[in-house]
């Protein structure tokens, strides 16, 4: 029996391996008949450059020697046409495989993604060559500040994007800090997440910043006003920093602020003994998550009548932002699991601060700033809709809702 099993498993990896080699061999033939696409629509694009008895002057000239290419399927070996473009008006540049090319874009997005999700470069030889196998070569710690110095790049560029048209309902604030591990500097990152109309959540901004000072957020909103966005959202989730509402009051005018219920627990506990905390989360939580503003506003009496006396300064914390707490009741109950907290920041960020545990830390602020937007960009492609995004629209238009319902109008 064990020997029909060690049979079975011989014939199971021989089929394995003829199926790699057989989708390697149509990934050469791919590659070598795209290549000499590229090789002919341009020798036609040339045709008109002849010599003196009329005979073309660019024109093949034989074949390259041969190019271990690295794919995502695994390395193949390729022999390219050659063309002698030394009279043509233009060099001939393939798309699909520019000169000294050794990687497929595929392959440069997949050392990206390893980089990304927390995988150090100088383990990139071992994780990949599983792959690619032992003698790959070109997954270097040099290939990933190449990568980063693209990623400032792309960063720059999207800074400057032109945002006329542009219109947020709702907006994410907060600063995030990160540590670069060459420079040594802590970075607070500025960040704003919005969602439109259409429930599409995406990145607003990102901006290094002296910590989440009023003098700071004001810069991050004036270059967002003098690029378009110049109306104000309709309500703004963040976690209490009071530079940013300042700024906010400033730059938009008054707007509605909903304070982040993550980080007010957060305020609340440290100021609480272990003892405690349990029962004191748990009551925190009967306020944010009651099904009515007065279920809610019961439950926060309850808990100041409880801790008053021993814990003063947790209660004056909760205190202190009321109004604000409770913001999120006069929005479509849909959206309050979404407007609650700024979530949306803190779980995307979450995946940069264990990137930087893995590999203790970009080396510089720039390269810093470069890595957590390349995140938040590919995070941005999986970010859900908003969940009952259909009623964004009646908040665009300054509907009103009471504990979550849209109020009839008289």
């Amino acid at each position: 029996m064990a020997i029909l099993q060690l049979i079975a498993e011989e014939e199971k990896s021989l089929c394995f391996d003829f199926l790699e080699e057989k989708i390697r061999e149509e990934s050469r033939k791919l590659i070598e008949s795209i290549y000499a696409d590229e090789v002919n629509q341009f020798l036609e694009k040339m045709a008109s450059i002849v010599d003196g008895k009329g005979n073309r002057v660019v024109v093949r000239n034989g074949y390259h020697k041969s190019r271990v290419v690295q794919t995502a399927c695994g390395n193949v070996e390729v022999k390219l046409p050659r063309v002698d473009d030394r009279k043509a008006t233009e060099k001939f540049v393939s798309k699909i495989l520019p000169p000294f090319a050794r990687k497929t874009p595929t392959v440069e997005t997949l050392i990206a993604a390893l980089y990304l999700a927390g995988v150090s470069s100088n383990k990139f030889q071992e994780a990949l060559s599983s792959v690619f196998g032992e003698d790959s070569k070109g997954f270097s710690s040099a290939s990933i500040v190449r990568l980063t110095k693209e990623w400032q790049k792309e960063f720059e560029q999207w800074k400057r994007r032109d945002l006329r048209g542009k219109e947020y309902v709702y907006v994410w604030a907060d600063g995030i800090y990160v540590k670069s591990r060459l420079d040594g500097e802590k970075t607070c990152l500025l960040v704003m997440i919005g969602v439109g109309i259409d429930g599409k959540k995406e990145l607003i901004a990102m901006e290094s910043g002296i910590r989440e000072s009023t003098q700071s957020w004001r810069e991050v909103l004036l270059d967002l006003k003098f690029r378009g966005l110049a109306k104000a959202p309709k309500l703004a989730i963040c976690d209490g920093a009071l530079g940013f509402q300042n700024a906010v009051d400033e730059i938009w005018g008054q707007m509605r602020i909903q304070r982040c219920w993550f980080h007010k627990t957060a305020n609340i506990l440290d100021k609480m003994p272990k003892c405690v905390q349990k029962k004191a989360t748990q009551m925190i939580r009967d306020m944010h998550m009651a099904d009515t503003r007065e279920n809610a506003l019961k439950a926060y009496d309850k808990f100041i009548q409880t801790f008053a006396v021993k814990y003063e300064k947790a209660v004056e914390n909760l205190k202190k932002d009321k109004d604000d707490l409770f913001r999120f009741y006069d929005y479509p109950a849909e959206h309050w699991i979404h407007i609650r907290t700024t979530n949306p920041i803190e779980s995307t960020f979450a995946t940069i601060r264990l990137r930087h545990k893995s590999t203790k830390g970009n080396g510089t602020a720039k390269a810093t700033e470069a890595m957590a937007f390349k995140l938040c960009r590919q995070a941005e492609k999986s970010w859900r809709r908003l969940k009952g995004f259909e009623k964004l629209d009646l908040v665009a238009k300054d509907m009103k809702f009471e504990n979550g319902v849209l109020k009839e109008v008289a």
